[in-house]
């Protein structure tokens, strides 16, 4: 019984934390900004998430060779791995807003240390995570190179950095995984994802998990990455990972780099120091990760320094079609078929057409001949026109004349 209420107690404590969250989305969704790009934004070879979307329109994959190697110190544990680990990213409705799916597949090494260890291999899934990540709040930042006047506001540190884009991300572990992995029923995760973008090159992001809400294997953890970029195509980053758990922390520092070598594919690769309670070993990763870019921006009305025009009929128009109801309806709409509308040739017409035959080029002649009449008539309306114009010029200047002679007598007869 004691038992039972302890799980009660656990569950509706989970169950209010995953209630605070969602309160947090629903209040901070109110000030967001669009977050495409047009160079590739991957999430590898780190284990951190961006809160950046990948933007709609956009179809990105992120995958990973990686092994892994650690001591076998407990009673039961997976010395050594192989596989792989794919990532699908996609925007959905609007900017903000980015669906994905983690898939992960590998080839494990079972060991069980008693007074002999025994060992056998295992092969199948061992992730299969469905989730989606909604920007809630982005700062927007100034631009430096307007400021020709002061060196130290162009050079200078910009405060407002020190402010991070905030995101939240919701997701489901599926138990379709190896029995190694099963953890008996589909979890939840939760996580708060933060990025400071401290200058163009420089970028801290801190992620926030709680996972597999519920059950016996539920954790807290945290991952800081800070990646520097050189020369626009090489970045490096350093990453620590910490996961709390019921019966041990593990803890991972990593190091690695990517290369940018189009603006929709980038290597990259990494190494990991792997600390699991009493046991440490290494982690290394190899991938690539690619996306279809289909992106449209939406039109912008710009002033004569180029600068973006704020509530200007487009502003108004492309706020009202980047709506979530109208976004989400016009999934349903039927389009409009007059657009690209063809006139039906029937055999009626066809006939009519080859009946035509040989007279038919006397007609074309005589319609032409017609046409040129008509243009003739207008020609002759336009210079109708301008006589008759001309004529009340001279009547008017007839009248003009006539009035001057009798004044003039008038005059005369006045002196007499």
């Amino acid at each position: 019984m004691l038992d039972q209420k302890k799980k009660l107690f656990s569950l509706s404590i989970n169950l209010k934390k995953l209630a605070l969250f969602i309160v947090f989305f629903l209040v901070g969704s109110i000030s967001c900004f669009a977050q495409y790009t047009d160079i590739i934004n991957s999430n590898k070879p780190g284990f951190s998430e961006s809160p950046y979307s990948v933007g709609t329109n956009v179809y990105q994959f992120e995958s990973n060779l990686f092994f892994r190697n650690i001591s076998t110190e407990p009673t039961f544990s997976i010395p050594q791995s192989l596989g792989l680990d794919l990532l699908f990213r996609t925007g959905f409705l609007f900017e903000k807003l980015e669906l994905n799916a983690q898939f992960a597949y590998q080839r494990d090494k079972v060991a069980f240390k008693n007074i002999f260890t025994s060992q056998n291999f295992a092969s199948g899934f061992s992730k299969m995570t469905f989730g989606a990540k909604y920007l809630l709040y982005q700062k927007d930042f100034d631009d430096k190179t307007k400021q020709i006047r002061s060196f130290r506001k162009r050079h200078g540190f910009d405060k407002k950095r020190l402010i991070p884009a905030v995101a939240l991300y919701l997701g489901m572990h599926t138990d379709l995984v190896g029995e190694i992995h099963k953890k008996g029923r589909m979890t939840p995760k939760v996580g708060i994802l933060l990025q400071h973008n401290l200058t163009k090159n420089f970028n801290l992001i801190t992620n926030i998990f709680y996972d597999h809400i519920g059950s016996d294997f539920s954790e807290f953890s945290y991952i800081i990455t800070a990646t520097q970029s050189f020369g626009g195509q090489w970045s490096v980053f350093f990453e620590n990972q910490t996961i709390l758990q019921k019966k041990q922390n593990d803890t991972n520092l990593a190091l690695g780099f990517a290369y940018l070598y189009s603006k929709d594919f980038q290597f990259n690769s990494s190494a990991r120091l792997l600390f699991e309670g009493k046991a440490q070993g290494i982690y290394a990763s190899l991938g690539v990760s690619y996306r279809i870019n289909k992106h449209e921006d939406a039109y912008k009305e710009l002033d004569e320094n180029g600068e973006e025009l704020k509530d200007t009929p487009i502003s108004k128009y492309n706020k009202k079609q980047n709506n979530f109801f109208n976004r989400l309806f016009s999934v349903f709409k039927k389009k409009n078929k007059s657009i690209r509308a063809r006139p039906k040739r029937t055999r009626k017409r066809k006939t009519k057409r080859k009946r035509g035959g040989f007279f038919g080029l006397f007609k074309k002649k005589e319609k032409e001949d017609e046409d040129e009449n008509k243009e003739e008539t207008e020609l002759e309306k336009l210079e109708r026109e301008i006589k008759e114009i001309e004529e009340e010029i001279e009547r008017e200047k007839k009248i003009e004349k006539e009035m001057k002679k009798k004044n003039r007598k008038n005059k005369k007869k006045d002196t007499n």
